[in-house]
């Protein structure tokens, strides 16, 4: 039995029991821990067998997928799912598709192709979002959100690139998450030297180091 985040509730029951949990003082004060936990003895509580929820067009290894990201580990790691060859959980699925706000960027765009001095836009094993432009650069195993761009001759690997971020010209990125607007000077190497990277991040017990939104690193 696992709490999957998602409830419904009477609105009497609800303000009830929230009520009656903020003043337990040994209360977590979580839904998932504390309040359904102290709800299902009580009175009429229903669960959902999400092991027999029918997905139109899913595949039977796809089946009861589900990942908790209340953690900076386990968001990654649900992340990193995403750019598997094969993903347990496809966003391509044509019969349920994935709804979401589009940005108005035209597509990604891949530039350079120099293999003497190795100055190519790649990316391998990757999801590119829309207005990326990877001039020169290398990303592996990673996922770029809208209006990216790495620059020239810089490594990226593992990691979660939001929306208007800028990586200079031979930077090293590796299992890392960076917010929004976040601008990475060129020569800065983040994710190889965990001692020196929290010292100006935040870094977690795995070694994700997480960049937050609008911060500029200088090398």
């Amino acid at each position: 039995l696992a709490s999957m985040g998602n409830y419904v509730f009477n609105t009497d029951a609800l303000i009830r029991e929230v009520k009656g949990d903020a003043d337990k003082k040994d209360s977590a004060h979580d839904f998932g821990k504390s309040i359904v936990t102290n709800m299902w003895p009580q009175g009429r509580t229903y669960v959902y067998d999400f092991s027999r929820n029918e997905v139109p067009g899913q595949e039977e290894k796809e089946r009861g997928y589900w990942r908790d990201v209340g953690s900076i580990e386990a968001y990654w790691r649900a992340c990193m799912d995403l750019v598997d060859v094969t993903p347990i959980f496809s966003l391509y699925n044509e019969e349920w598709p994935i709804r979401t706000v589009y940005d108005f960027y035209p597509p990604a765009k891949f530039v350079w192709s120099d293999e003497v001095t190795k100055r190519m836009g790649i990316a391998t094993d990757s999801l590119v979002s829309e207005g990326c432009i990877i001039s020169g650069g290398h990303i592996n195993r990673s996922i770029l959100s809208p209006n990216v761009r790495i620059n020239s001759f810089s490594y990226v690997t593992e990691s979660i690139i939001f929306n208007n971020s800028n990586i200079g010209r031979y930077a090293k990125i590796r299992r890392a998450i960076i917010d929004k607007n976040v601008k990475i000077a060129p020569h800065v190497t983040i994710g190889y030297d965990l001692e020196a990277d929290r010292k100006r991040f935040f870094v977690s017990e795995s070694g994700i180091v997480v960049i937050p939104k609008g911060t500029v690193v200088e090398a």
